[in-house]
């Protein structure tokens, strides 16, 4: 018989357990909701994604077209497989099998000229840490971008990767336990990239890109509204090396102390010599420090405190040009006119009208890599050197020497508004001309040409052109530089004279006198434009 005591006990554990079952139960619901309501949509996420992958699908970029609609830079249809690894993820492959479910369309860079157009078109490469997963401000309708993207280095591809750039697709797989495709879900198409028509006239890109083989310099080429027609920078690399992984020699590009990644005609800052000379002449003219009439009479060498501030032809054959005015100076390169007209001028004066004709700063050209230069004045000196100005540093500055840096692409730039008759127009690879007045007197432009013709025509410097037909109009150069034993070479020209059709400069680092070395490169590249162009088919 059970007593009261006892049953009190059975009654307390009764409840205890119905208590605890109770409790459990509320977990369980309370669990069960957490699954089902609260974190449902996360985990039917989680599942989802263990059966479907995304795959991205590449846009191709828009091609690069010559000024004629030859294609400059392509694009080359690949086929890859796809690979679903649980471990690393989502694989491409190329694959030369035939086209099957486990295979994809893509696409890759291809550059049909290889280096002879490299640092005009620049080169891609993947998306690096700081780009991957963001939106570039620029085009932000092109989206993220995403891991292994290939976006544009240098060139047109990086100036115009917002046009160039296409908006990737992608494709939707669902696979099985073991990550074997099931089947296609869906498929988002990828949006190419739109086309860029350039000025460049593709038969004289090859021309100049072989003009200048093994030396060290560059080629420009552009017509009287600043459209480029060529350019090409040397030593050059193949962009075709960095789509293929080409490691070896993607290494000896930028280990390479002759530095073929760089762009020398916009990047390169060189003493100008004697192709300055057009700027000191306008400033002379257009500040009334000297007239049309006036003459000097050449000593061969001005003398201040013991220093000899010779003229070529004094130095070289012991003789002097005798009474001589402008044209005739320019024609003869002849420095001692230049050191006194730059005296009478003064170095504000010239800094001033260097700076109308673009030097000191950029041109605004659609290539990146552009720098200023340098056009340095009396202040400028003060204030960076903590010198005052010197006579010889104004003869220095007169001649395109001293403390003066500019660049080739600024040396056209100028050649181009003389061609023309004042005008400063932008050099530009796409787009319309932007072309500005310099306000220069047409009777200083027309001393200036007379000049420039004089230096092409018998008696002149520029010997290469004494028999050349159409008249061209041209200025030599050579420039002086830290090493004694050498000289940059320069030769800037336009022809013809009176309907100017193309501005020709040549740049050869230290490649010795601009008559010997950087003229008879024009002169074959003027031949060819002026009397074979119509006679080649294939530019060679």
């Amino acid at each position: 018989m059970q007593t009261l005591n006892s049953q009190k006990v059975q009654s307390w554990l009764l409840w205890f357990f119905r208590g605890i079952l109770l409790l459990g139960m509320l977990i369980l619901v309370g669990r069960l909701a957490e699954l089902q309501i609260i974190k449902g949509g996360y985990y039917r996420s989680l599942a989802e994604n263990n059966r479907v992958r995304r795959i991205t699908i590449n846009a191709p970029r828009g091609k690069i077209l010559a000024r004629g609609g030859e294609v400059l830079v392509d694009n080359e249809e690949i086929i890859k497989q796809i690979i679903f690894d649980q471990e690393q993820g989502i694989i491409k492959k190329e694959y030369n099998g035939e086209i099957s479910e486990d295979t994809i369309n893509e696409w890759q860079r291809l550059y049909p000229l290889g280096s002879a157009f490299a640092h005009v078109s620049g080169y891609l490469g993947e998306a690096n840490e700081e780009e991957v997963f963001r939106v570039d401000g620029e085009c932000q309708n092109k989206g993220v971008i995403s891991l292994g993207t290939m976006v544009g280095r240098g060139g047109l591809e990086a100036y115009y990767e917002c046009l160039l750039r296409g908006i990737d697709g992608e494709e939707l797989v669902e696979v099985d336990t073991f990550g074997n495709k099931a089947r296609t879900i869906g498929r988002k198409q990828p949006v190419p990239g739109e086309d860029l028509k350039t000025t460049i006239d593709y038969r004289l890109q090859k021309i100049i890109a072989n003009r200048l083989s093994g030396m060290e310099g560059s080629i420009i080429v552009s017509n009287p509204k600043g459209e480029i027609l060529a350019l090409y920078s040397s030593p050059s690399f193949d962009p075709n090396d960095f789509i293929l992984k080409n490691t070896d020699k993607i290494d000896e590009y930028f280990n390479n102390k002759s530095l073929p990644m760089f762009n020398r005609a916009l990047g390169g800052a060189y003493h100008p010599g004697s192709v300055f000379k057009m700027v000191t002449a306008t400033a002379a003219l257009e500040e009334g420090a000297i007239g049309p009439d006036y003459e000097y009479n050449d000593p061969g060498a001005i003398v201040v405190n013991d220093y000899s501030y010779a003229n070529w032809y004094f130095t070289q054959y012991g003789k002097t040009e005798g009474m001589i005015k402008l044209p005739r100076a320019l024609a003869r390169s002849t420095d001692t006119f230049f050191y006194k007209v730059g005296e009478l001028t003064g170095p504000e004066n010239i800094a001033k009208w260097a700076g109308i004709y673009g030097f000191g700063k950029k041109t605004g050209i659609d290539l990146p890599g552009e720098i200023d230069g340098l056009v340095p004045s009396p202040q400028w000196k003060k204030a960076v050197k903590g010198e005052r100005w010197f006579l010889g540093n104004t003869y220095h500055l007169s001649i395109g020497q001293g403390d003066l840096e500019v660049t080739a692409l600024q040396v056209n730039a100028m050649t181009v508004a003389l061609a023309n008759g004042g005008k400063f127009c932008k050099p530009h690879l796409a787009g319309q001309a932007e072309c500005s007045d310099l306000g220069v007197k047409a009777e200083t432009f027309f001393e200036i040409r007379e000049g420039m013709v004089g230096a092409c025509s018998l008696g002149g410097t520029a010997y290469p052109f004494f028999d050349f037909s159409p008249q061209a109009a041209c200025k030599t150069g050579t420039a002086e530089t830290p090493d004694e034993d050498k000289t940059h070479a320069w030769f800037t020209v336009y022809a013809p004279v009176e309907e100017p059709e193309i501005i020709v400069t040549v740049l050869v680092e230290n490649g010795g006198e601009g008559s010997e070395v950087a003229a008879p490169i024009a002169r074959e590249i003027f031949d060819w434009w002026f009397h074979n162009r119509n006679f080649t088919a294939n530019g060679n």
